[in-house]
């Protein structure tokens, strides 16, 4: 009973996170949402479970970090190790923003990595369509740099509005379309002004004692947003980075950078600690008057305007109770890598696994390259996963965390507003077969439940066992299972363990 009692608890705090004040992960709080809108969105997209991140950019020529070689920061990421004079930071960044006339992709062809995301159970897009450095990948009138200057080799291409391009491609395959937004504009005058030298991923002068010229880059900001969310077709979500870029008092700031691990708590700040009030409530409201119920994601910036969580390149330990999405890089790095070496398809069907059974979503980034295309063994990995997920997306999508999320090698999710439990088997390093038995713990089926396999629907032989269940497999289904890396058992259970 008191193990019934705390599974109830846990269960009952993931899904209702909508009615509690805040709740916090790694010291971050997260506000919920009070627009009805908004809120049905974000149930819809808590069902989707498995979306795109694509970072792309001039910056793929030279297959190096998006951005950040151009940021004066002491950091391994911001290293200059390409151009001609790499030693010498201003011709760098000269040289760098001379990426923009010589980006030509003439392979790009989005329709293809459309067919290719939607067949892989993809359900929805985040691509980059402007980054740190200020590079346009749509066609703004706010800006010359952009894909779509004439200076730039690509401008005569009947594809050179890039993110229109994309967002028209993966809405044809029915995926939905999220705008990823860089907040920080270093390539902008309001942001990293002429006159000073930057020195570091902040504004290089103080807003407070400029408010003429922070208010032009608000208004710049402002403008280019609201031109993806007038001429870009459906929006579903606006993702926002930089989030140093926020209002914020200085103690604030010195807490949250501590926080990230780029400070200490002697005081010392790798980035100083600047008020950069962007006007965020009023950006979120005008945009949703294009957009109306747009979910939008103002990373790390704690407030009513992230409306979920994006932790970076890795996956909580625990379930979580609230709206949240883990961002990981398929392989290379976020931005393309020429050589770069991808996931396992049973790393990356595991990980999908784990991160729908604690509640998220999985994000999973590709990068094109210079040209216009994918690596070979992106479409390879995206396929594997495809055909797993064509066999047990029954496991995945429009499904809900239940405690325990996890025993031993198995990991349970449950069928939105249902009883039925999926329990999903991840395979150990070459198991090719299923065991003879299976045993779970946490979960017995009500009275005359069926358990099956998914991919196979036949009835199965299973004895209660404690307060589980132990499952037989036959010999043939052992033997030719419906899918590799992974097998799901699903089943009813009773009405109070929901």
């Amino acid at each position: 009973m008191k193990k019934l009692l705390t599974n109830l608890c846990f269960t009952f705090l993931v899904l209702s996170a909508s009615a509690q004040m805040v709740h916090e992960f790694e010291g971050q709080k997260y506000y919920p949402e009070d627009d009805p809108l908004v809120n049905e969105k974000l149930n819809q997209w808590q069902d989707l479970k498995f979306g795109l991140l694509m970072h792309w950019g001039a910056y793929s020529q030279w297959g190096i970090v998006e951005s950040w070689s151009i940021c004066p920061e002491d950091y391994g990421w911001c290293q200059r190790k390409k151009g001609n004079n790499p030693e010498n930071y201003y011709e760098y960044v000269k040289e760098y923003e001379g990426l923009k006339n010589s980006f030509n992709p003439v392979d790009f062809n989005p329709e293809k990595w459309a067919k290719a995301a939607s067949d892989a159970g993809m359900k929805y897009l985040v691509f980059t369509t402007k980054h740190h450095d200020g590079f346009c990948m749509f066609d703004s009138k706010y800006t010359d740099y952009k894909v779509t200057d004439e200076a730039c080799a690509f401008h005569t291409n009947p594809k050179a509005n890039i993110t229109k391009e994309i967002f028209d491609a993966f809405r044809n395959e029915g995926l939905w379309a999220g705008a990823y937004f860089s907040k920080p504009d270093w390539h902008s005058d309001y942001y990293w002004d002429p006159y000073f030298p930057p020195f570091n991923r902040n504004v290089n002068y103080d807003p407070e004692a400029y408010p003429e010229k922070w208010q032009k880059f608000v208004d710049f900001t402002h403008n280019q947003i609201l031109e993806l969310m007038t001429d870009y077709g459906k929006i579903d979500i606006l993702w926002l980075d930089g989030g140093w870029v926020a209002k914020s008092s200085k103690e604030e700031m010195q807490h949250s950078l501590i926080r990230k691990g780029m400070g200490t708590s002697s005081g010392f700040l790798k980035s100083f600690a600047v008020n950069q009030d962007i006007k965020m409530d009023e950006l979120v409201e005008k945009a949703r008057k294009k957009q109306p119920g747009l979910i939008v994601v103002d990373r790390a910036v704690e407030g009513k305007n992230q409306n979920y969580l994006t932790p970076e390149n890795k996956v909580p330990e625990e379930a979580l109770p609230f709206p949240w999405e883990s961002c990981i890089i398929a392989g290379g790095g976020w931005s393309y890598v020429p050589d770069a070496q991808y996931m396992s398809p049973r790393k990356a069907i595991h990980m999908l696994v784990d991160i729908v059974a604690k509640g998220g979503n999985l994000l999973y980034n590709i990068a094109p390259g210079p040209d216009g295309t994918w690596h070979d063994e992106a479409y390879q990995l995206l396929e594997a996963m495809g055909e797993w997920i064509q066999v047990n997306g029954e496991a995945i999508y429009s499904t809900r965390a239940i405690a325990p999320y996890k025993e031993a090698n198995i990991c349970f999710t449950r069928k939105k507003d249902s009883n039925t439990i999926n329990a999903i088997y991840l395979a150990d390093e070459g198991q090719k077969q299923l065991p003879a038995e299976i045993y779970v713990n946490s979960f017995q089926p009500k009275r005359g439940a069926k358990v099956s396999l998914l991919g196979d629907g036949k009835s199965l032989s299973w004895k209660k066992s404690g307060n589980g269940m132990l499952v037989q497999i036959p010999e043939k289904l052992r033997k030719n299972p419906p899918a590799g890396y992974a097998w799901v058992l699903q089943f009813e259970i009773a009405e109070d363990r929901k």
